[in-house]
């Protein structure tokens, strides 16, 4: 029987910025639109948090069950360390799925119908991601998807409950928070090759090989800073989303010089500091403009 801290870990809550993060940045772009309606934004982070929670115990689950979980060198997880059983993992995931669907449900009924079709599509994902017969995180599409789920869907998603309409200062801004949620799960997949390879987990990293993957974490950690200089053309005070350079420096360092296995763990919490820090910064900048 797991114990409250080993659930509270297996739901990864490192993790959490990537859910957090869009949510945040859209609220900015929103802001530069015109008023928002608060309580929707705060039933987007909430929709956002459960599926992200979802989809890591619903990874934790079909990982363990196929053994990738065996033998890997990052933090708990529930099934493959064999705390808990695989029902009640696997149960804890529609569980958050399902809380994320209702308040899905209550944003769509409000807004515009067809949330609940992107609303499904993201829950589908989240549970395909490592789940069913031919997993796509298993075919090396992790990074597109929460590219797509974290940057795009969540960031522009946010933006239109918030204020009923979008711009392409929420695009820019789905896009960087999109590259650096990106860039967390390849810091991921870029510690875990020996043993996804070992598994037959082809992920991204797994295609690209050690040296080009820290090469492709350098590209999405470079995108942020592209969109706020674009950003600050049309609202000069979104500049500041350039501080996002102070947190970064230390987790492209590691990266870049070669750190392996566990040495590589402390960048997925600092890539996620650094889209938190990105999102913040540019949300007030766009808030003052």
């Amino acid at each position: 029987m797991a114990t409250v801290t080993e659930w509270i870990e297996g739901a990864r809550p490192r993790t959490l910025p990537n859910a957090i993060a869009p949510v945040i940045a859209g609220t900015g772009a929103a802001l530069h639109l015109g008023d928002v309606v608060w309580w929707r934004v705060a039933l987007a982070l909430v929709v956002a948090l459960a599926l992200i929670i979802g989809v890591n115990f619903a990874n934790d689950y079909s990982d363990g069950i196929r053994g990738t979980d065996d033998d890997r060198v990052g933090p708990l997880r529930l099934v493959g360390s064999g705390v808990a059983s695989p029902r009640s993992v696997k149960f804890a995931a529609f569980s958050a799925l399902g809380i994320g669907a209702v308040c899905g449900l209550v944003l769509a009924v409000v807004t515009a119908w067809w949330l609940v079709l992107i609303g499904a599509v993201c829950i589908a994902g989240a549970w395909f991601y490592t789940g069913g017969k031919r997993p796509y995180g298993y075919q090396g599409f992790g990074e597109i998807a929460v590219f797509v789920f974290f940057g795009l869907v969540a960031v522009l998603g946010t933006q239109y409950v918030a204020v009923g309409s979008i711009d392409w200062i929420g695009g820019g801004c789905a896009v960087a928070v999109g590259s650096l949620s990106s860039g967390v799960l390849v810091a991921n997949n870029l510690r875990d090759i020996p043993s996804d390879t070992e598994s037959g987990k082809i992920t991204l990293a797994v295609r690209l090989g050690d040296r080009r993957t820290r090469t492709f974490y350098l590209g999405l950690c470079l995108v942020p800073v592209v969109v706020s200089i674009v950003i600050a053309i049309a609202a000069p005070p979104a500049a500041a989303g350039l501080l996002v350079v102070i947190p970064l420096v230390k987790p492209v360092r590691l990266v870049l010089c070669g750190a392996a296995g566990r040495d590589l763990i402390p960048v997925l919490a600092l890539t996620g500091m650094a889209m938190l820090v990105w999102s913040l910064t540019t949300a007030i900048g766009l808030a003052l403009a």
